[in-house]
């Protein structure tokens, strides 16, 4: 995992996180949930990128029995990059092979009727054919099986992706950053807190709507300068990065998290 000097936000940032009223309740999702964990995980050196986007731009790609969530009338698409570690189910010790890997996630925001704010997966790409199987079969959830790896060096963490099976045209990632900043959680009602403090996410499986919740002390976020960054994965989802803008890049280095189960929307 990474550290990084401490420094206040950019501006620019400061800018961008400005506090927007709301009707949806975004505190209560962060509660732990009633009813019995299934799954541990650790999340470690996530990198979270993200680009506003118009709603009708992604609106074609979500179930209609969601909504779109918005800071500002703006929708926004993610891409995380991080490594889960840790990995067990709640009554068992890990599996062997499957306790550790890389992942890159493509979503956006959504809601249910103006409650439970959560995320919407486009694809999730992961270097483990266990654990990508699993996921499908179990979660309903959009993974695919990618070559992966991270690397870091003393002034850059570089992080690379290409799915193993994508047809003509090689899908994947190929980035480089660095965190900076001084780590601390998000503030409710900015910016930072609507695009990473989320801990509800929907499912499509078997011609069924799922919600599930995880749990997990906020995230220590702080500010990220981006490198490089070469990437088809959005395109892959049927959507475009808004031309000549920035992503708005955060990092933070580990959150240990609980998982739910799944159950039907109803």
């Amino acid at each position: 995992m990474i550290e990084a000097s401490v420094q206040s936000l950019p501006a620019t940032e400061n800018a961008r996180s400005r506090a927007m009223p709301t009707e949806i309740d975004r505190i209560a999702p962060a509660l732990r949930p009633p009813g019995r964990t299934v799954m541990f995980q650790r999340w470690a050196d996530l990198l979270f990128l993200h680009w506003p986007l118009p709603v009708e731009a992604i609106r074609p790609h979500v179930p209609e029995g969601l909504g779109i969530d918005t800071f500002g009338g703006r929708a926004y698409v993610g891409l995380v990059p991080f490594t889960m570690t840790g990995i067990r189910y709640a009554w068992a010790p890990p599996v062997p092979g499957t306790s550790r890997f890389h992942e890159v996630n493509v979503r956006t925001y959504v809601h249910r009727d103006g409650r439970d704010p959560g995320v919407w997966f486009f694809s999730l790409d992961a270097a483990n054919p266990l654990a990508v199987l699993m996921a499908r079969w179990a979660w309903g959830l959009p993974y695919h099986l990618a070559r992966m790896s991270l690397k870091i060096d003393p002034d850059r963490v570089e992080y690379r992706s290409g799915r193993v099976r994508t047809g003509p045209t090689p899908m994947g990632c190929d980035l480089a950053y660095w965190p900076e900043g001084t780590p601390s959680a998000a503030t409710p009602g900015t910016l930072e807190h609507f695009l990473a403090e989320r801990y509800i996410l929907y499912a499509f499986r078997r011609g069924t709507l799922y919600i599930g919740r995880v749990h997990h002390s906020p995230y220590p976020l702080q500010p990220a300068r981006v490198l490089r960054l070469e990437e088809n994965l959005l395109q892959a989802a049927g959507l475009s990065r808004p031309p000549g803008v920035d992503p708005i890049a955060h990092f933070a280095s580990e959150v240990r998290v609980r998982v739910y189960p799944l159950h039907p929307v109803g």
